[in-house]
């Protein structure tokens, strides 16, 4: 299924500022439900919902985003695994964050990227065929709400014991009294109530925030008539478009979706890529440990879908040269060395992969043997030593340039 057609069957919701909620009573009709902002509705009205004054939520939602003192170790908050100077994503020079009450505790995938989410939906399996949207690596979280809530209470992240501690140390921040001023005198009386309340403001200000959807890359500028590719970073864009070649815009669409003012460069979909294991994230030096992605093992509800083992959800591209660390075990580390594993994967496997003892690629290696075959061979994979690879080295070079071009912040 297509992004547009994908979007378009999504449900249409619509939140309203929260400067009259009350604190007392259940949670307002819609909120609490709302998927995507934007999701199905046209690019002109998408585009109004970024707005330069927030509301009263979402500005609490921006005070809780940068606020350590919410978690156990009291050194870690949203900010620190999305750092908005990266594009909302990982700055750490390891593949995983150290998280836990004592910061001791390795995680086992990268910190994605949060741009740009306020135009997927919730998950959807696409009836059995390929599915799109969703939160998280593995799409588990049906909303930005509830993707805000899983590492509050993460262990491995900002491992708060429950609701009622979060709570507490809310309670305790110097913007308490706006908080209970939004919600409701009594609003810290219900932890649970409050927590919602919490996580309600980070979803708004996700929503709402132009830095979270800026659209301001030297891309957008071209598209607009205000500035000029490159000969390299135009072709780039061309390499990246074509099936015989990149095939990038397969899943990571250069052209504008229904429902955004620019292009997402993601369908939202999920894929098997087949990328190495990363022996530096610590949870793979136990040989019998595997990520399996949409069919577990932090997502359980997909357990029997055996052929979505080894899925991860497409991020978009938009401010991809930022990144630190590629997929979702941040195996990689530059844009080049990706462009040359979608190149070269299985034209030259002994470049990304161990070999086994008679010195042979043990390919796919982050995935039980039994599942392998899960891994797509969509162009520009599926090419063997004798065709050689999809890009030469120039072209991967001028694919990069290209990339480059979609970082947020340019100016002409």
């Amino acid at each position: 299924m297509s992004f547009r057609r994908a979007v378009a069957a999504l449900p249409v919701l619509l939140a309203l500022a929260l400067s009259a909620c009350g604190g007392g009573g259940g949670d307002e009709v819609g909120v609490d439900d709302v998927r995507s902002e934007t999701a199905g509705r046209p690019a002109a009205d998408a585009a109004r919902v970024a707005v330069s004054t927030l509301s009263p939520a979402a500005e609490l939602g921006k005070l809780i985003f940068h606020d350590a003192s919410l978690s156990a170790s009291g050194q870690m908050s949203c900010a620190t695994c999305h750092a908005p100077e990266l594009g909302h994503a990982s700055p750490f020079a390891t593949p995983v964050a150290m998280g836990g009450a004592r910061l001791d505790r390795p995680g086992v995938r990268t910190s994605p990227t949060l741009r740009y989410l306020r135009f997927s939906g919730a998950f959807d399996d696409a009836g059995g065929a390929r599915p799109f949207g969703g939160f998280f690596w593995d799409g588990r979280a049906a909303t930005l709400k509830a993707q805000a809530r899983g590492p509050l209470l993460n262990p491995d992240e900002m491992a708060n014991r429950n609701v009622a501690d979060v709570v507490a140390k809310l309670a305790a921040a110097s913007y308490a009294p706006r908080f209970r001023e939004v919600f409701g005198a009594d609003i810290m009386s219900d932890p649970q109530l409050a927590f919602r309340r919490m996580t309600l403001s980070l979803q708004r200000y996700q929503l709402e925030a132009p830095e979270f959807a800026p659209f301001t890359s030297k891309f957008d500028a071209v598209n607009a008539g205000r500035a000029t590719f490159t000969p390299q970073e135009a072709n780039g864009l061309a390499l990246f478009n074509r099936a015989d070649k990149g095939n990038c815009a397969q899943c990571h669409s250069s052209t504008k979706p229904a429902n955004a003012p620019g292009a997402l460069f993601t369908d939202f979909g999920y894929d098997n890529l087949g990328v190495p294991r990363n022996t530096e994230i610590a949870a793979n030096a136990d040989p019998e440990f595997f990520d399996r992605g949409l069919c577990g093992d932090t997502r359980t509800d997909l357990a029997d879908r055996t052929d979505l083992c080894g899925s991860f959800k497409v991020p978009t591209l938009r401010n991809v040269a930022l990144r630190k660390h590629f997929f979702h075990n941040g195996v990689f580390e530059t844009l080049e060395q990706v462009i040359r594993f979608y190149a070269r994967r299985d034209s030259h496997p002994e470049q990304f992969y161990p070999l086994d003892a008679n010195g042979n690629p043990v390919v796919f290696n982050d995935l039980p043997r039994a599942l392998r075959g899960n891994v797509t061979t969509q162009a520009p994979f599926g090419r063997t030593a004798a065709q050689g690879p999809a890009l030469t080295h120039s072209e991967v070079a001028d694919v990069a340039a290209f990339l480059r071009t979609l970082t947020d912040g340019y100016v002409p």
